[in-house]
């Protein structure tokens, strides 16, 4: 089956909102009812920033890809309830300020769509989650942030991306394998970052690690050998390390100027950034800056030819659009299927706390067949998908072809 090709670069030439999906009929259904009108398309909104800069817009596009191919696959299969689905892209740059206001901009002129899609960073997470509350608007984030998963606080919010627990549930049982009693953390100082350094540290610990030091880097910095150079002192067996973009770049740097030869584990935002993909000297694959690095990912995210779902999937991504990073962008192909398979156990899109409900139903969640992750195991008072260890493995860098790293 073959769909619309509709390229990230055409996403980007456009206006700041742009129809992508399901607008053979004209305008966009803006009648006020929640999700569309009842006999219209289901409204969508995935904001992305496609305009940032550097390895921001190869994620946000491969994001926005994965949902434009989430829509397109339910379509061709007759939609959800009978309804279309139709996605809106608000660029939004990888800036808090331009997404909540094009968001407003969009609920003022458009009503309340269905579901809204976060095609990350945390930073727009954590700036649009009130909004959404607040609208009481559906919302699933890729970029998870501390109150993101937390049904007390945002009731109508889900996270696709693991929460940093799970990551550090597989973290634990990685470090435990390979007989490591002394870790160090350095992380960035994002949202996310801040997040994964605290609750490493009190993870590691709980579990009988002896936590040698744990150090935060500013994002915007060009040199840590400071806090490496605080690390080092206390020779850990390992170093576990969140960083994502750029930083990245600057870490491994300073950690070859220092000397160390100490083993890495990255994190998913480790994974994450295409610097590590890249062989030199656009980037740093096969070089010495990275022997002793291995980094987390999901199954989805190494090809395996036996793995026919997530084959589909990255099919549908490459007709939809752009694949500019890896599959672990690439949640919001999942999206439509949850909201299908909550939709009809709910009977429709305009009951949000329905919807809610539905998804937090164990029935529901294994009927939804998604792809990139295989259960989103969503708890009533934990809105995150709660993914085993044993669904991550740790690999050493390598290239990417159509978003999987290669065996």
């Amino acid at each position: 089956m073959r769909f619309r090709k509709i390229t990230a670069a055409a996403v980007l030439s456009a206006a700041t909102a742009l129809v992508l999906a399901g607008c053979a009929g004209g305008s966009p259904a803006g009648n006020g009812s929640e999700g569309g009108s009842e006999e219209g398309p289901i409204k969508v909104v995935v904001l992305g920033g496609l305009g940032a800069e550097g390895i921001l817009a190869d994620n946000a596009t491969t994001s926005v890809t994965a949902a434009l191919a989430s829509a397109a696959a339910i379509n061709a299969a007759g939609g959800i309830l009978d309804r279309e689905v139709e996605i809106t892209h608000l660029e939004d740059n990888a800036d808090p300020t331009v997404a909540v206001t094009k968001l407003r901009e969009y609920i003022a002129t458009e009503g309340k769509p269905a579901l809204v899609m976060n095609s990350g960073p945390s930073t727009i997470t954590e700036a649009t989650l009130s909004i959404l509350t607040q609208s009481e608007i559906l919302s699933f984030n890729i970029g998870p942030t501390a109150g993101s998963s937390d049904p007390s606080v945002n009731p109508y919010s889900f996270d696709l991306g693991a929460s940093v627990p799970d990551y550090l549930g597989s973290f634990v049982a990685e470090a435990e394998s390979r007989g490591y009693e002394d870790v160090a953390i350095l992380h960035g100082s994002s949202a996310y970052g801040e997040l994964f350094g605290s609750l490493a540290e009190e993870t590691f610990g709980e579990n009988g690690f002896n936590v040698t030091g744990n150090e935060g880097f500013d994002n915007a910095a060009l040199d840590m050998t400071a806090q490496l150079s605080a690390l080092k002192q206390d020779d850990p067996d390992v170093l576990i390390l969140d960083a994502y973009g750029a930083p990245l770049g600057y870490v491994l740097q300073s950690i070859e100027k220092l000397g160390w030869d100490v083993p890495i584990m990255g994190n998913s935002s480790v994974s994450a950034t295409g610097l590590i993909a890249t062989e030199a000297p656009a980037g740093v694959l096969g070089t010495d800056q990275v022997k002793n690095l291995t980094m987390q990912v999901y199954a989805s995210t190494q090809y395996d030819p036996d793995a026919s779902d997530v084959n589909e999937a990255v099919e549908h991504m490459l007709d939809a659009g752009d694949i500019r990073s890896s599959l672990i962008l690439a949640y919001n192909y999942d999206s439509m299927f949850l909201l299908k398979a909550a939709a009809e156990a709910a009977g429709g899109v305009d009951d949000v706390k329905a919807l809610v409900e539905a998804l937090t139903d164990p029935a529901v969640q294994e009927s939804a067949g998604t792809a990139i992750l295989k259960k989103y195991a969503f708890e009533k008072d934990f809105h995150g998908p709660n993914v085993a260890p044993e669904e991550f493995s740790f690999i050493p860098p390598g290239k990417l072809v159509n978003g999987q790293f290669q065996p």
